[in-house]
């Protein structure tokens, strides 16, 4: 796989909470590894939080002597999950904290995704197809069906997350498996993007752009456009 990552303060706010690693070299036993973490519960506390994920992950995954995709990521989240819980237990600036992780390895033609909270992953072709679920209020009120999901993104209690690491003792991320396809770009992003631009507008710019570094800039400057409310990180993903 090929990939450029990005990550923007935007307009508004004073730090970068969110936090984004990418390999496309192996990285442990797996053949490469793509994070994007969007921290939470204050200025030190949010940063912490995201840059722990990353730093935890790959720490566990470059360690691990499983083969498995899906349980390397699945027990590096988990373990990642508890030293976060743990610190913000114990350091009273940190109570509180927590971050979104969204997470990918591609293998033999398969990409293996997992996710808590509302950071996403697309595939992008001739349409757009979010891959991953959110953890978040708006999502289970639209699962629910009490509310339809054009209405959701501006809903005042859109960025209520009902899953994150660090917020409790245990988490269990979700995972999806794919197909690569050589046609289809992949899209890994912090709500800072998915919140202020909509997705058609995503598919555009990522098909339109010919390099990854220009569809990169080309997302993170529309969503400042619009307003940059938000952190706004990216991973972008071809073959």
């Amino acid at each position: 796989m090929r990939s450029v990552g990005k990550t923007d303060t935007g307009n508004k706010r004073s730090s970068n909470q969110d936090s984004i690693y990418a390999s496309d070299l192996p990285v442990g036993p797996l053949p490469n590894l793509y994070i994007v973490a969007d921290g939470m519960g204050g200025h030190r506390a949010g940063d912490k939080a995201s840059r722990m994920a990353i730093d935890i992950t790959v720490d566990f995954v470059k360690r691990s002597s499983l083969e498995n995709p899906v349980a390397i990521l699945k027990r590096a989240i988990i373990y990642a999950n508890n030293q976060i819980y743990k610190a913000a237990t114990q350091d009273p600036d940190l109570a509180g904290m927590g971050t979104t992780m969204v997470a990918a390895c591609a293998e033999d033609d398969k990409l293996y995704v997992a996710n808590v909270g509302d950071s996403r992953f697309y595939a992008v072709s001739e349409d757009i197809r979010q891959i991953t679920m959110d953890h978040s209020l708006v999502e289970e009120l639209i699962r629910n069906g009490e509310l339809e999901r054009k209405k959701g993104r501006n809903h005042p209690e859109r960025n209520i997350i009902t899953k994150a690491l660090g917020s409790k003792d245990e988490v269990i991320p979700d995972f999806f498996e794919i197909d690569i396809k050589p046609e289809e770009r992949y899209l890994l992003c912090s709500d800072g993007l998915s919140n202020m631009v909509e997705n058609d507008e995503i598919r555009d710019i990522v098909v339109d752009c010919e390099k990854l570094s220009d569809v990169a800039d080309a997302l993170i400057e529309r969503a400042n456009y619009y307003g940059g409310a938000d952190n706004i990180s990216v991973i972008i993903l071809a073959k």
